[in-house]
């Protein structure tokens, strides 16, 4: 790129990110930041990021492991400062003025990466850096951050030559720009695909406060009648509940339609960017862009990953047709004489009910947003690590749906602050998630500042919010990212918190899902909002007996998406792709997961995680990882479970390490072995009876 120019940028000396927040813990300054405020703050912070490592470059001294790596983990804070809030922002306050600056900063970021990693100078000061590692008296975090750093220069692209170097800033660059425009097409695209209903009579199954934030959703958008808004992936709550079977097709269909036509079409797009990818990839020495990725993930190969996901199919997809036939007898009670994929949802809660007596729909009035938090996440995370959650309500987040609370250890010190931002509106792109404002660094003398994003229904005017099993599960598990981040303890921010490789950090998030139904954890918080009774002892002995009931879809509709994520990035630039639908079908055949009432989680033109979510190739980590969960969750299970000894062992071992050590070493130390698949293949199916 052309150097970002500071004169140029000429930002305003009321710009409350030039400096270090004077808030607790450097929490951004919400109410006084404007979206110009972020848009000169991060052009500004790219020039001073460039002149910083100009000055690197340039330096007469021989390269060293502090003039050349620390200087580089120290520069760039105005740019990180800014791109925290502003991509937080772009995540879950999303405008039109917003959208046009990130079309904007998306190229020129794209850029700076670039002119950084591809800067043969630079990267031959890191090389003499990285051939010298141990012979420079480093301690360990220091060595592997100069091989982390080695192997990202690498993989960016720092060893090709000048002409290459310019082709794949083509690339990069059309990149960035195609991936803010699927996540854009898809934000306004599921907008656009909110289902009206006019009628009540036809949200016949909901409950009062559904039927109410449905009513609501329509008021805040300006239509008559009722509106169900879309979540992220293709199966849809609501389905579960709808009795009216048109209805459910209508849903159904809005969802898997989504962004696939129209205005906000994501197919081309979709093209697009995997062609693209796989160009890059090619480009830089490897024969897909899944072998690019699994050049620096704990799997080490595509091999490897083909392996786990073939042991699975063949189960899963049988599992799958035996839980079909159920639903199908079950269905023609109802005069059903073919299921749907829209009648999946609501006769498999129905056989929850008739087989286990477990109905998840009747269960929200035991769950209610807040004593979920405080008396179930927060407690479990007390007794587990001795973190206690303070609500700070003189901070402020970046809406007012944000609340903050200030995180203390067993000794009463900070450890950090987290942000809760838990409720859907029109703005915010659909999921749930954990980011960082601010990370853990002993370099830099920082503590955690991170924040939770669900999307769930705000309870109706003066009404509690309740919410599903799934969304208490979400709920943990998001949670398990904020753990990572809260107990990271390292030097460099390069290895703070979460930034491990991708296949591996949804491991300590999955974890954190098992305290959800922990009996102590449940009985504090799983109590009737209206009664205050709790949970019947025989509610919760049918829920964990249904347990299996249903991992024959879910199994299969995550491995669906899983193996067109793959498929994608498995295309060399020759590949013809044609019809990304006809690509989709094609795929999803080949790989032995196509079935007709069960579609991939995501399909193609709504796969945020792949196409505009950093999971490109490596949407396969979360069952990857889930091989180390249900292991740990035995290691947990032989020790006692939630005890305060178990949860130090996590923590130091684990959680408070990042990035500073081999991920699976991490692990090792935890559970004094390699993983066992066997916990795994149990949890969810798929070992024979017997």
């Amino acid at each position: 790129m052309g150097a970002v120019n500071a004169a140029s940028v000429a930002p305003s000396a009321d710009n409350p990110l030039l400096e270090p927040s004077p808030l607790p813990l450097q929490l951004p300054p919400f109410a006084e930041i404007t979206l110009e405020h972020c848009r000169e703050a991060m052009l500004a912070g790219m020039a001073e990021q460039r002149a910083e490592v100009a000055g690197i470059v340039g330096s007469p001294e021989p390269p060293t492991f502090e003039n050349t790596v620390v200087a580089l983990e120290r520069s760039g804070r105005l740019y990180r400062r800014a791109g925290a809030v502003f991509h937080n922002l772009a995540s879950s306050v999303a405008t039109d003025r917003l959208r046009e600056i990130e079309r904007e900063l998306a190229p020129l970021e794209s850029a700076h990466a670039d002119a950084l990693r591809l800067d043969p100078a630079l990267f031959g000061r890191i090389d003499a850096v990285h051939a010298q590692r141990h012979d420079s008296d480093l301690d360990a975090e220091a060595v592997r951050l100069v091989e982390r750093y080695h192997l990202d220069f690498v993989l960016a692209g720092a060893r090709l030559d000048e002409t290459d170097r310019a082709r794949l800033t083509e690339l990069n660059r059309e990149l960035s720009e195609l991936s803010t425009t699927f996540g854009q097409n898809l934000q306004l695209a599921s907008e656009a695909a909110a289902v009206v209903v006019p009628d009540a009579a036809e949200l016949d199954g909901l409950g009062d406060e559904e039927v109410a934030a449905a009513a609501r959703a329509a008021a805040d958008r300006g239509v008559p009648g009722f509106l169900i808004p879309l979540l992220l992936p293709t199966g849809q709550p609501v389905l579960t509940k709808l009795r009216n079977r048109g209805l459910r097709r209508r849903v159904f269909e809005a969802s898997v339609g989504r962004a696939s036509g129209g205005e906000h079409d994501n197919g081309p797009v979709a093209v697009r960017i995997a062609r693209v990818r796989a160009e890059r990839a090619r480009l830089l020495g490897f024969a897909t862009h899944a072998d690019l990725v699994l050049a620096d993930q704990t799997a080490g190969s595509t091999e490897a990953v083909d392996a786990m996901l073939a042991r699975m199919v063949g189960p899963s997809m049988a599992n799958a047709r035996a839980e079909a036939a159920a639903l199908a007898e079950v269905a023609a009670a109802d005069g059903v004489t073919e299921l749907a994929p829209w009648d999946w949802a609501f006769y498999s809660e129905r056989v929850r009910a008739e087989r286990y007596s477990v109905d998840t729909t009747a269960l929200r009035p035991w769950f209610e947003l807040d004593r979920v938090l405080v008396d179930g996440v927060f407690a479990a995370a007390e007794r587990l690590y001795g973190y206690r959650f303070t609500p700070r309500p003189d901070l402020v987040g970046h809406h007012p749906d944000v609340r903050v609370w200030e995180v203390t250890d067993s000794a009463g010190e900070t450890v950090g602050l987290y942000l809760g931002d838990f409720y859907a509106r029109e703005g915010k792109r659909g999921g749930a998630w954990m980011s960082s404002f601010v990370t853990q660094s002993r370099l830099l003398d920082t503590r955690p500042v991170v924040v939770n994003d669900l999307n769930v229904t705000r309870g109706a005017d003066g009404q509690p919010t309740l919410l599903t099993l799934d969304e208490v599960n979400t709920l943990f598990h998001e949670f398990g990212h904020t753990l990572h981040g809260l107990s990271s303890a390292v030097t460099y921010p390069r290895f703070a918190g979460t930034s491990v490789p991708r296949d591996f950090v949804e491991f300590p998030s999955q974890v954190n899902e098992m305290w959800a139904l922990w009996p102590e954890v449940l009985a504090g918080y799983a109590r009737h909002v209206g009664t205050g009774e709790p949970l019947p002892a025989s509610v919760v002995e049918a829920i964990e007996a249904a347990q299996l009931w249903g991992e024959g879809f879910a199994t299969l509709e995550y491995l669906a998406a899983t193996l067109l994520d793959q498929a994608w990035h498995r295309i060399t630039p020759e590949t013809e792709v044609g019809n990304p639908q006809e690509f989709e079908r094609a795929a999803l055949e080949a790989a032995g997961v196509a079935h007709d009432l069960v579609p991939p989680r995501y399909r193609t033109t709504y796969f945020q995680h792949v196409f505009a979510g950093g999971y490109a190739a490596g949407y396969y980590s979360y069952i990857w990882s889930e091989v180390l969960d249900a292991d740990t969750v035995e290691w947990f299970k032989e020790n006692g479970g939630l005890r305060r000894e178990n949860g130090e062992v996590f923590r130091s071992r684990l959680l408070a390490v990042g990035g500073s050590v081999d991920p699976l070493e991490a692990f090792r130390a935890v559970r004094g072995r390699d993983a066992d698949p066997t916990p795994l293949l149990r949890r969810r199916g798929l070992l024979p009876a017997g």
